[in-house]
């Protein structure tokens, strides 16, 4: 049976950060606590929070749901994808990509196999295959659209919670922050067992801003169900985030849950990730929440009527950190993820020396703890040397309706040459917005450090 642990899934090797008890409305921040999980069991659904609530009464029908979908699972649909079972103790053979694959920002793209331009004299060479080991990866500099180096960059292969980024691309623009949201038992059905949850509760009432900590810090399945309810659902959400992919030129992408939990036929590449990361770090907000290390979470009413809180914290480590990774150095987001059929995948942005770089990593076949993060943080490490001494293997693409624009400008400059006009022929399609999806992201890093200092000095204060 393929399960799925979502990218907000609680391990136990994370150290005490997330083992505590529930804080008082009075209490600091700081103050973690186990983050309700559900564990994958054939025989079970989803747990509602309240005893005899319409979604506890359809586990039978839900259970019957969920072998049905590990059957789908194990379908063609998912070929090259799901892992395969392995026969008379033998390990599977891993899938190779396929020969032919979307040419989408330069035909290297398309190739399989690792993808590096020429490098200057001095430039680092590119990490070897014993440390990058992931089925798929890309790095790319954020403002110029420049890919640096890629490996199968347009393997279409399962994205697990990395699709949330696409989810708030095109969502997170339609509420403001302050809105409230009721939870309605009906809000939280349809979630794959073994889901990541931020903990939210039925019949209780939270800002639109709590519900997207929930989603960017714990991954939460929970969150993204609320924030599809009040979107139309969550089949108008799937169509709608089909459609803005194929707006942002995603074409490896196939949207079939909000989440990204694993389901037959969903796919996405490392590059149309990296198009989901970009165009979401557009948007003040995305960067904000896509940056939050830790906040406090609203629980359950206290005896004196105040809301409870408890801690949260990003599961993105890169970020965070762990008891066996550091926070890299200038990371500013964005998203990890992790199911059964997608292995680890992980976007990240990271600012260095005046240079944004996006970097993404989908399924390292070196099975160690944190390995997505360290192959991206080596990839990252790689991009902030080599950048300007390497020659592109291709580019981010734009939008759309900018790279028509841009066409047609083109179309015209070399009609008016021909013409003994002259004029400036036109760029990069996504020169500009590029620039400026670097300087905001840099700019709202600065921010964050500027408002992370103000706090510890505070806190030194108090102390």
């Amino acid at each position: 049976m393929s399960t799925s642990m979502g990218g907000g899934s609680i391990r136990r090797s994370g150290g005490a950060l997330f083992r505590g008890v529930m804080s008082g409305a009075g209490d600091g921040p700081g103050t973690f606590c186990d983050v309700p999980t559900i564990f994958a069991d054939p025989t079970a659904s989803v747990p509602s929070t309240t005893p005899g609530s319409t979604a506890a009464r359809r586990r039978p029908a839900r259970a019957a749901a969920v072998l049905a979908t590990a059957t789908l699972l194990a379908s063609p649909l998912l070929a090259g994808t799901a892992y395969a079972v392995p026969q008379d103790g033998k390990e599977p053979k891993a899938p190779a990509p396929p020969a032919k694959m979307s040419r989408t920002g330069g035909d290297r793209l398309g190739l399989p196999g690792v993808q590096v331009g020429r490098l200057a004299p001095g430039a680092p060479e590119l990490p070897g295959p014993d440390a990058l080991t992931a089925r798929s990866w890309i790095i790319s500099d954020a403002a110029s659209g420049q890919v640096l180096a890629a490996k199968n960059p347009h393997w279409r292969l399962a994205p697990a919670s990395t699709l949330k980024m696409l989810f708030a691309d095109t969502v997170l623009p339609k509420f403001p922050k302050d809105e409230k949201r009721k939870v309605r038992a009906a809000d939280l059905e349809g979630m794959g067992v073994g889901s990541s949850l931020v903990g939210i509760k039925e019949n209780l009432t939270y800002s639109v801003h709590d519900l997207w900590l929930g989603v960017f810090l714990r991954s939460g399945n929970d969150a993204v169900h609320a924030l599809s309810a009040m979107n139309g659902g969550t089949a108008a959400t799937v169509a709608e985030m089909q459609k803005r992919a194929k707006e942002l030129n995603a074409t490896d992408t196939h949207v079939v849950t909000p989440d990204g939990y694993d389901a037959p036929g969903q796919v996405s590449s490392a590059y149309d990730l990296t198009l989901f990361a970009r165009a979401g770090l557009k948007n003040a907000d995305f960067r904000e929440y896509c940056s939050t290390a830790s906040a406090q979470f609203p629980g359950e009413a206290a005896k004196n009527g105040k809301r409870k809180t408890f801690g949260i914290q990003n599961t993105n480590r890169l970020l965070s950190g762990d008891y066996d990774i550091k926070p890299y150095p200038g990371i500013a987001g964005v998203k990890n993820g992790s199911t059964t059929n997608a292995g680890s995948t992980f976007t990240g942005v990271a600012v260095r020396g005046g240079r944004t770089l996006l970097v993404t990593v989908m399924n390292p076949q070196k099975k160690e703890h944190n390995e997505a993060y360290r192959e991206a943080a080596r990839l990252l490490d790689w991009g902030f040397q080599a950048a300007g001494k390497v020659e592109p293997v291709g580019r981010l693409v734009g939008p759309k309706s900018q790279e028509d624009r841009a066409e047609h400008a083109k179309a015209r400059g070399d009609a008016a040459g021909k013409n003994g006009q002259g004029g400036q022929a036109a760029g990069s399609a996504d020169d500009s917005s590029g620039v400026l999806t670097g300087v905001g992201i840099a700019g709202g890093v600065l921010l964050l450090l500027g408002l992370g200092a103000m706090v510890l000095r505070r806190r030194r204060g108090r102390s």
